[in-house]
């Protein structure tokens, strides 16, 4: 007897429907999975089996076939445990479904019978509700998640044989609801704060501009001045998520495995700080089959990266296309994926190998050709691709002492958000630019005029302090930023002169460096 069900798999970070066929035939006793599954779908059949057996039903001696449809698009995961199993059960008469097309299934079964969490039920909630399916029936532990999705009805189930009560119609079970917006609102608070920040009034400021205008930043300076602790703050001023950002956030961790079963859905924006030893696949994404990365976990939030230049090269190198298109593409022989990747860098370094080259109250050890060659680690290219660059010096006994708390986050968020709403309508006519950190040159061009004091100004700082052609157009972007925050439609010289002085490490770093 043949059997159909409907399930789901994900590709990319988006789902599409899997149909279950199981064909129980008078043959040899064997059990063939089809329809290209990867080694977590073949091994399947040994944990249905069990789970079939453990729950009280006969496992059929007979030739069982189980085909994955579409045949041509690999299948991996475990996700199909539970339509697998249930379609087993119908094949063998020991179910009976009326209408098996009404709802999609999906979970991992253990060997006791026990439904388990599968990644991605975010994308296939969401998968679902586009198709219009009468409900979806999912393990307990993703009902919170898949529940995001509103507007599919969402069937919990902890065990193989409440599945198969709920099918027969002999247990009834409540579809799981959650307050969306209620949910949205209580998650949206972070655990740190600017508040708590002494001293670094100008990296501070530095911040705000980043954040304002969706700029790159760098900061250098000596071990303990507190780069990774402003950079964990950076996320707190960045306005907040809308609630399609966050869908989109929350289905990126769903598919990654890294979402918290208590959190259904993220509202406060990412922060990743993964360590320099990461692999290309890791903070790109990728593997045999692609999964994604960092940058792509970071999306919408920051991506911090410390002791930049401990990181592999080819691995920096990588991270040029997400910067410049917003995605990454990852190619394989039989497939192409794209992940998005809009996020802030964010990157911190020591002035030398030793990291007191510009500390007063250290002895710096290092040689002029090893601080080059430290320096020259990071390539041109990338560092071309980072707006604000800025020293962070150690703090004084009299800033660790001060008890009068700093500026706090949302203080500071209020700025940004005054300063985003102008960029939204400024950038209103374009489909892919949403800050001034996104403006190409013909942007620049109509958006960054200068008055005649100004641009003798840039004249001056273009030709005496050295600073490179490729800083002209990020002076004019971190100038626009300036001139928004103080709500002023025209950049004036004291614009000009603030995102020159986040310009000051160009020459100092690649002096001899390349």
């Amino acid at each position: 007897m043949l059997a159909k069900l409907r399930s789901m798999a994900v590709l990319g970070i988006d789902a599409f429907e899997v149909a279950i066929e199981a064909d129980i035939c008078e043959m040899m006793p064997g059990f063939t999975i089809v329809g290209l599954p990867d080694g977590a779908v073949r091994e399947s059949r040994e944990r249905v089996l069990s789970a079939v057996k453990n729950c009280g039903f006969e496992f059929p001696a007979r030739k069982i076939t189980i085909n994955m449809a579409p045949a041509d698009v690999k299948k991996e995961g475990s996700a199909f445990d539970l339509p697998i199993a249930l379609g087993l059960l119908v094949a063998s008469q020991q179910l009976t479904i009326d209408s098996p097309s009404d709802y999609i299934i999906t979970g991992e079964l253990s060997l006791d019978g026990t439904v388990k969490r599968v990644k991605g039920m975010l994308s296939m909630a969401v998968t679902a509700r586009e198709m219009g399916v009468k409900g979806m029936i999912v393990p307990k532990g993703n009902a919170r998640e898949a529940a995001v999705a509103e507007g599919v009805a969402i069937y919990p189930v902890g065990t193989l044989n409440e599945a198969v009560d709920f099918l027969e119609g002999t247990r009834t079970i409540t579809p799981y609801v959650t307050d969306l917006k209620e949910l949205f609102n209580r998650s949206r608070t972070y655990s740190v704060d600017f508040m708590d920040v002494k001293g670094q009034e100008h990296i501070k400021r530095a911040l705000l501009v980043a954040a304002a205008g969706g700029h790159n930043i760098l900061m250098v300076g000596p071990p303990g001045s507190g780069k990774t602790m402003l950079a964990r703050r950076l996320p707190t001023i960045l306005p907040d998520l809308s609630l399609d950002e966050a869908l989109e956030t929350t289905k990126i961790h769903s598919v990654a495995g890294t979402l918290d079963p208590s959190i259904p859905l993220l509202a406060v924006r990412p922060y990743r700080s993964p360590h320099h030893t990461v692999s290309d696949a890791g903070l790109i994404g990728g593997g045999s089959y692609p999964r994604p990365g960092e940058v792509s976990l970071s999306h919408h939030g920051v991506l911090f990266l410390d002791e930049l230049p401990e990181f592999n090269k080819n691995v920096l190198e990588n991270l040029r296309q997400p910067l410049e298109d917003g995605r990454v593409t990852i190619s394989r022989a039989a497939m192409s994926l794209s992940y998005p990747a809009r996020f802030m860098l964010a990157a911190a370094l020591n002035p030398c190998p030793c990291g007191f080259h510009t500390d007063p109250r250290h002895q710096c050890t290092c040689r002029e050709e090893q601080i080059r060659k430290y320096m020259a680690k990071i390539s041109g290219p990338l560092f071309d691709r980072i707006d604000i660059h800025t020293e962070v010096p150690a703090l004084t006994y009299e800033e660790l002492t001060q008890k009068q708390p700093g500026r706090d986050s949302a203080a500071m968020r209020g700025e940004v958000i005054a300063a985003r709403a102008i960029q939204t309508e400024r950038f209103r006519p374009y489909k892919n630019i949403f800050c001034n950190a996104h403006m190409e040159s013909r942007h620049i061009r109509k958006y960054c005029e200068l008055d005649s004091t100004s641009k003798e100004l840039l004249r001056m700082a273009i030709e005496k302090l050295g600073l490179s052609a490729r800083a002209y157009d990020r002076i004019l972007k971190v100038a626009r930023t300036a001139a928004d925050l103080e709500q002023s439609g025209g950049i004036k010289a004291a614009h000009i002169s603030e995102a020159i002085q986040y310009r000051s490490m160009d020459r100092k770093l690649w002096a001899g460096g390349g």
